[in-house]
């Protein structure tokens, strides 16, 4: 069974750990997320590039799009590194560098989601209103900041990353940090904490007043054209289904595993078990670069009809090139 021992944050005990679900399943269900949303991505990207951002929602979903984009590319380092396939030097830039900007960019995609859930929500109680808020160079300010806020608060994290790394120092990135560096990385915890746990509760607050609207408007009218609109407003929900489904468990079990790693007394197995659950839920979290299109179909009509457009062209230009393969064939 292939297992490295570590030490206990106390540096006394000795803790088992089975590394076969980290070095074979996780990297092998990490290279499936990675070609899905190489091939997702990169296929909302052709068709947000003939989109104008000419409202509010269309930046904020290109900014999710960049999010994700980047999100992706950082997924072949952590593959590599955690199935021990690269060089030591690989996991010491996967500590200093890649993960440093994967949970970056998450947390950027997090606060997006809520933004599009805000934006949604005005569009269904004031559809016809023009606040501020409504503009898009409101939304290009907004998500300028957010990138940039999120760089701040990352930066340190690379920086501070700042002791030598050997073979044995890069098993545990913490390893790599000095006393501010363990500092900072724990007020950075907090600070995600807090920016999930105050999405969390804005988007439940956005969609209780949704649902109510959208019920009170099946209650009022039951014709088709209003079924038809129902079914439109009803279709929001997918931002709030892509938010739980990705990120909410991997913060339920992020506390209780940073836990575990800042207390000296936590069980060895209750450790082991714990950072499962933290790795599982990461990965669910990682989908969510795989999710977000469904939003952009779900949601977005410009993008569903230049997708269409896409495939129509794709399947004449396939049949253009069928036809003139037959007929070589046929003057041959």
């Amino acid at each position: 069974m292939n297992a490295t021992e570590t030490k206990g944050f106390n540096g006394s005990e000795r803790c088992p750990r089975d590394t076969r679900i980290t070095q074979l399943v996780f990297p092998a269900a990490y290279t499936l997320v990675f070609l899905a949303g190489i091939l997702l991505n990169t296929m909302a990207l052709w068709v947000f590039i003939h989109i104008p951002s000419s409202s509010t929602f269309i930046v904020y979903l290109k900014n999710t799009l960049v999010a994700d984009l980047i999100m992706t590319l950082m997924l072949p380092f952590k593959i590599l590194s955690d199935s021990r396939l690269g060089p030591w030097q690989l996991r010491a830039f996967v500590c200093r560098f890649s993960s440093v900007i994967f949970y970056e960019t998450m947390y950027v995609g997090i606060i997006l989601l809520g933004l599009i859930a805000f934006d949604r929500f005005l569009k269904i109680i004031r559809p016809f209103g023009k606040y501020f808020v409504q503009k898009p160079a409101f939304a290009k300010t907004v998500s300028t900041l957010v990138w940039l806020l999120l760089f701040l608060i990352s930066l340190p994290n690379m920086i501070l990353s700042n002791k030598e790394a050997t073979p044995s120092s890069v098993k545990k990135c913490a390893s790599l940090k000095g006393p501010l560096g363990l500092k900072w990385h724990q007020g950075v915890n907090y600070i995600s904490q807090f920016i999930f746990w105050t999405v969390f509760a804005l988007m439940l607050l956005f969609y209780v007043v949704i649902a109510k609207k959208v019920y009170e408007s099946y209650r009022k009218s039951k014709s088709k054209d209003s079924k038809n609109n129902k079914k439109l407003e009803g279709k929001v929900f997918i931002v709030v289904a892509v938010f739980f489904l990705c990120f909410a468990p991997f913060h339920f079990a992020r506390v209780p595993y940073t836990h575990s790693q800042t207390n000296s007394k936590t069980d060895c197995r209750l450790q082991n078990q714990l950072f499962i659950a933290k790795e599982t839920t990461l990965f669910l979290a990682a989908t969510n670069i795989c999710m977000d299109p469904l939003i952009y179909i779900f949601l977005c009509k410009k993008f569903t009809r230049l997708l269409r457009m896409r495939g129509r062209k794709t399947a004449a230009s396939t049949q253009d090139n069928h036809s003139s393969q037959t007929d070589n064939l046929t003057l041959s």
